[in-house]
């Protein structure tokens, strides 16, 4: 039996890229950990296959639950969900987007789709990749669990759910250690994620560092795990190998440099032989140049706008926080009226300053009418006043539509 030839990964460490050798069956061990900030700039990688990992900035994680359970289908149902969202990958620079399957269930499908930004100038190293994947899919956690780890000097997180990754997010938080805002940012996630309705109840909590004397007592207040704190793991290969395929971009603009120069000598022959009518042509050529010179510039644009267009996409994002009486801090005293430990669940919530709209359902009528009670009674949401009518009983147990109108 031959031995399986040896691999080599390279991961966004904590300061910067890291080297990883081996195979998929007997394991990565850390060849070397680099002060390269940009995998264009690590030196003397081996000969082996390469893959690279993407850090989790580099990423816009979506999670979605869609009703069906065709798998054909789940593409189309993620780039349309997409488009609401207002994400538009560039479909001139590769393979961008994938999609994996966190739970299949009775009712529907819960997914993940992520979109990778366009990579820049020396995002990717001189010798081109044989495969990609994303850092946060090579650390598998079992169960509902939570790990925090830092890329390149910021906090990083990631969410399993049965196993599978749900959702991961890079923040600007630098800190030594995981504080307030970092937890915030979870606890904000793990929100969205139930509107979705992928309920993630972490009973794992993980701080990947290099300084096991870390203090991970934020996270325990506010999760109530006790966090692990311990050094990152050695990755593994996912056993689902991701489809990303971004288009080389330098290879890309060579290519168009070569034509371009081409077209102008050409041209220039061309307007030696025609003599008189070089004259005419001149003018066309000019204008073909000029229009082969703004697309070039254009092409060399692209990632650059494509990395603000999805800044301002976050930047809006975060407006539902930043506001007093937000939509999310809205949601959050909502959520904080549901009984615990009843069944209780939310459909729909529909979320303004001037209207709420709740449809939900329990397996109970009780829970329906503590949770009306708890809405009259939320301080927070004073402003509102409610319609709370009876629960409709239904196939599915117990029904509820209520509204909150700002006064």
């Amino acid at each position: 039996m031959s031995k399986a030839a040896e691999t080599t990964l390279i991961i966004p460490g904590e300061a910067g890229w890291e080297i990883w050798t081996g195979t998929a069956a007997a394991g990565f061990t850390l060849k070397e950990a680099t002060a390269a900030q940009l995998p264009g700039d690590i030196p003397d990688l081996p000969g082996t296959d390469l893959i690279q990992l993407f850090p989790v900035k580099s990423v816009t994680a979506i999670p979605m639950r869609v009703t069906s359970d065709d798998d054909a289908l789940f593409p189309d149902l993620a780039i349309l969900h997409a488009e609401r969202l207002g994400i538009r990958p560039d479909p001139m620079a590769g393979q961008l987007t994938d999609l994996f399957v966190i739970a299949k269930e009775p009712e529907g499908t819960a997914l993940l789709s992520v979109f990778l930004r366009s990579p820049g100038e020396g995002e990717i190293p001189a010798r081109t990749p044989k495969e990609f994947d994303l850092s946060a899919r090579a650390f598998p956690m079992a169960g509902d669990s939570l790990a925090v780890w830092k890329e390149m000097g910021r906090w990083v997180f990631s969410l399993s759910s049965g196993g599978n990754t749900a959702y991961c997010q890079a923040t600007s938080i630098s800190t030594h250690a995981p504080d307030q805002s970092l937890a915030r940012e979870i606890r904000l996630a793990l929100i969205q994620l139930s509107i979705q309705g992928i309920v993630i109840r972490p009973s794992k909590i993980f701080v990947w560092t290099s300084d096991v004397e870390t203090s991970a007592t934020e996270l325990t207040g506010e999760f109530r795990v006790t966090a692990e704190v311990a050094p990152r793991p050695a990755p593994v290969l996912p056993a689902t190998r991701s489809k990303l395929l971004p288009a080389d971009v330098r290879a890309a603009r060579k290519a168009a440099e070569k034509k371009r120069n081409i077209t102008l000598a050409v041209a220039a022959v061309a307007l030696a032989y025609l003599g008189v009518i070089g004259w005419f042509g001149y003018g066309i050529w000019k204008d073909v140049s000029r229009t082969k010179s703004l697309r070039a510039q254009a092409e060399e644009a692209a990632p650059d706008a494509a990395a603000f267009t999805i800044h301002r996409q976050k930047w809006d994002e975060l407006a539902l926080t930043r506001e007093q009486s937000s939509p999310v801090e809205l949601l959050l005293h909502i959520a904080t009226s549901i009984p615990p430990n009843t069944g209780l669940r939310l459909r729909t919530a529909e979320i303004s300053a001037a209207e709420v709209k709740l449809i939900g359902e329990a397996s109970q009528p009780g829970p329906i009418n503590q949770f009306s009670l708890n809405l009259s009674k939320k301080n927070e949401l004073i402003g509102f006043d409610w319609q709370t009518p009876s629960p409709q009983q239904s196939t599915r147990g117990w029904e509820f539509n209520y509204n909150g109108t700002a006064r």
